[in-house]
């Protein structure tokens, strides 16, 4: 009898075989997987710490370059400082320099001192003078302290800037009151400072009669008489020239001040020469005189540039205008 035959199995040997690989497989995966981590996570922990440690290694370094750059850098700017200050120094000596050259180019143009004195003696009196001063009046008392004092007319060009006015204003009122002396009686006066501005508006381009009361009044106004002012006579004297300026007339010009801040002293003698012109006997019709204060002198050497230069100028001016430069040996009352 034929045997039956038997029905498939469900599972086979090899179902099982690949069944039980494909779990090998799994945990094996999962062995290596959890052996492997661990030594890159901490392969990367001891990377990192390199890192950190070397960046931290390069801010001390650039730290370090930072304190070398900044004591590089203190002791140029203390160079430079000390080059600011030489070149100050040098400055003020460059312009000493120029001024003493200004002054000889002066006097090579300049004539002898004996024209001066013949300038001074060519000037006669007029009948006004003569009636003012009176009948006995010699031609010898035309000088006072070697200023002449001869002129119907005078001007007084101040300087009112911060120095004259904070340290020589005593010392200035006294001069011009000891000035004023010496003319008894004159046909009129005027007051300017060193810029052409006027003391009295009210008598601005004219003149201010001459009298006791005024003269009074003058040197009470002057007490207090602080304008601006550019430290340079120049402005005043040339205000006053083109104002006044009367070929029938003997005018003085006063110029009280310590300083010049002007360019040139060369361009101020051709202007002031050009419009204070010579007559046909070889005569200026407007005197200078001038007193110079020894403010400026009392700063540093390299500082009285500014000071020797007005007195450079005021010295030319009154040589070549027939006039007197008395420079002050004390700017203290």
């Amino acid at each position: 009898m034929p045997s039956k035959r038997r029905g498939p199995e469900e599972f086979s040997m090899s179902f099982l075989d690949v069944i039980c690989c494909g779990f090998g497989a799994v945990i094996l995966l999962l062995m290596i997987t959890k052996t492997v981590q661990p030594q890159i996570i901490e392969a990367s922990t001891v990377n990192l710490e390199g890192l950190v440690a070397e960046l931290q290694e390069q801010v001390f370094e650039i730290r370090g370059e930072t304190r070398i750059l900044n004591r590089d850098l203190n002791a140029k700017n203390e160079q430079l400082s000390e080059y600011d200050q030489k070149i100050a120094i040098l400055r003020g000596q460059l312009a000493s320099a120029k001024s003493r050259y200004d002054s000889i180019q002066v006097e090579r143009n300049s004539n002898d001192i004996i024209t001066e004195q013949l300038a001074i003696a060519r000037q006669s009196l007029t009948d006004e003078m003569k009636r003012l001063l009176g009948d006995q009046y010699q031609s010898k008392n035309n000088l006072i302290g070697g200023i002449p004092v001869d002129s119907e007319y005078i001007i007084f060009i101040i300087d009112t800037s911060g120095s004259m006015f904070s340290y020589s204003w005593e010392r200035m009122m006294e001069e011009l009151e000891a000035t004023l002396s010496i003319y008894p009686e004159v046909k009129g006066i005027q007051i300017m400072n060193d810029m052409g501005q006027y003391m009295f508006s009210r008598y601005r381009n004219q003149w201010i009669p001459d009298t006791p009361g005024r003269r009074n009044v003058l040197m009470q106004n002057l007490r207090n008489w602080n304008v601006f002012s550019n430290s340079s006579p120049v402005e005043g004297i040339t205000a006053a020239i083109r104002t006044f300026y009367d070929p029938n007339k003997n005018i003085s010009i006063y110029v009280f001040g310590d300083e010049f801040t002007g360019n040139s002293i060369q361009q101020v003698v051709t202007t002031v020469d050009r419009l204070n012109r010579e007559n046909a006997s070889g005569q200026r019709r407007v005197r200078i005189h001038a007193v110079g204060f020894p403010v400026q002198f009392i700063r540093a050497p390299h500082l009285q540039t500014t000071g020797i230069r007005f007195a450079t100028l005021m010295r030319e001016l009154t040589y070549r205008n027939g006039g007197t430069f008395v420079g002050l040996n004390d700017f203290r009352p």
